[in-house]
């Protein structure tokens, strides 16, 4: 059973900055407009609307020469530069968006908790359908996340199960969250449930000994 996406609590927005070729500084002024600014403006736009829809942003778009110092001291020094909070994501090119999904939703994941019951999986994953379905004849409501389809719920499955398990434990799918309060893989839902008297008479959660791994360590 899938509803709606459970309303997250209020979080403080991430500021994202593009500093675009645009300004003057003494005698100097830009005259000849940038095409990758402009592409760059436009695919921060279209991520915020898609990717990153739901997740409180506030962008500022400044003029690069009249405050060149500003990103320098951050490292960025060749318009356009990106910045999320403090750091310099992409300069001098036209932005790719995973890196600004990436790097909004990591900070995202350090801000806010994560709602409800929840599964972040992938299609041709035995342990996610297993871990489903073993949920949907217990009768428990969960928001399934593709990890593969969606890169923000890959990034942030990522960025919330790394302080969790540490660096050296390989990534594995599913990852769930019952009630906010993180399970573990289907092995571990199927220990919760069967502590917690949740099983379906139906339902059997067995352990397999495989692992549905995004291939990740």
């Amino acid at each position: 059973m899938s509803p709606s996406t459970p309303a997250a609590a209020p979080v403080s927005p991430i500021k994202i900055t593009l500093y675009r070729w645009a300004g003057a500084w003494g005698p100097f002024k830009v005259k000849i407009p940038c095409g990758e600014c402009a592409l760059t403006k436009d695919v921060i736009l279209d991520s915020l609307e898609n990717e990153l829809a739901g997740i409180p942003v506030e962008l500022e778009v400044r003029e690069w020469l009249s405050e060149w110092w500003k990103p320098l001291v951050k490292g960025g020094w060749h318009a356009p530069i990106v910045m999320v909070e403090d750091k310099v994501i992409s300069q001098g090119h036209a932005l790719n968006r995973g890196l600004l999904t990436q790097a909004v939703v990591e900070c995202y994941t350090e801000r806010s908790h994560i709602q409800g019951t929840q599964i972040f999986g992938k299609a041709n994953c035995p342990h996610c359908h297993r871990a489903r379905a073993a949920m949907d004849a217990a009768g428990i409501q969960y928001h399934y996340r593709d990890v593969v389809k969606n890169p923000k719920d890959l990034y942030e499955m990522i960025g919330r199960v790394l302080p969790i398990i540490g660096s050296k434990t390989p990534i594995t799918v599913p990852q769930i969250w019952v009630g906010g309060h993180y399970v573990g893989g289907a092995d571990q839902l199927a220990q919760f449930m069967e502590k917690n008297g949740m099983n379906h008479p139906q339902t059997e959660l067995a352990p397999m000994q495989s692992k549905g791994r995004l291939g990740m360590a």
